[in-house]
């Protein structure tokens, strides 16, 4: 079994089984959960086809089974069910555990224009750089439309994601390097900021963060449509 499927399934599995635990029921979201993931999904890994064919990043033969669709490692596919699935699950569980934290709108706003400028920023002086520039431009694109028509997910998002990161954080290290001899993802540094956190590519936080929050919204339309 390849290491990055040994992750991906290491990620999953947990979460799943506790999603039929009594108090939560996370079953109770799966239909509005697995669409949203999906969704997500297909456009992640549209992006991560075409980076992959133009030499942004690629995949160690060493660590994956070999089985590519499209350029793309099977496990690359099932990272982008599985990791999403987790960590929508740890921000249900503390929304459900700790319904009453969240950021105050002073604090919110605050953080939201702060980051705006530091991505804006970034973005017009690294438009050169392809990871850089699209992952930025995309994050710039959803704090802003989440701010102004989905609040009350930011709110609780900001918070939630610092916990998500823990795990994130451990996986993405060993598919950037860490713990083991090569990485599992070669990342091109002409094309990012050439920051890392450990092993991580600075980008990768904000890729995550671009990942979850396009699901949570999804989520949230659903929601108003099914009402």
């Amino acid at each position: 079994m390849s290491l990055y499927l040994i992750l991906n399934i290491g990620s999953f599995i947990i979460p799943f089984l506790y999603s039929f635990e009594p108090r939560m029921r996370f079953i109770n979201r799966w239909k509005s959960v697995f669409f949203s993931i999906s969704v997500t999904a297909f456009f992640f890994i549209i992006w991560d086809i075409i980076f992959t064919k133009i030499g942004v990043w690629k995949f160690n033969p060493r660590y994956h089974s070999g089985i590519n669709f499209f350029e793309l490692p099977i496990e690359e596919w099932l990272f982008f069910f599985c990791i999403p699935y987790s960590s929508l699950f740890i921000h249900f569980a503390f929304k459900y555990f700790y319904p009453k934290t969240f950021l105050l709108d002073k604090y919110l706003k605050i953080i939201v224009l702060t980051l705006i400028l530091i991505l804006f920023l970034t973005v017009i002086f690294n438009h050169n750089k392809l990871y850089t520039f699209i992952n930025y431009t995309l994050l710039l694109v959803l704090l802003i439309l989440s701010y102004l028509k989905f609040k009350s997910i930011l709110s609780t998002f900001f918070i939630s994601f610092l916990i998500i990161l823990i795990p994130f954080c451990i996986v993405n290290g060993i598919l950037t390097g860490s713990f083991i001899d090569e990485p599992v993802v070669i990342y091109n540094n002409y094309e990012n900021l050439g920051i890392r956190l450990g092993t991580i590519p600075i980008e990768d936080i904000g890729y995550a963060f671009n990942l979850l929050i396009m699901s949570l919204i999804i989520i949230e339309i659903f929601k108003k449509v099914k009402k």
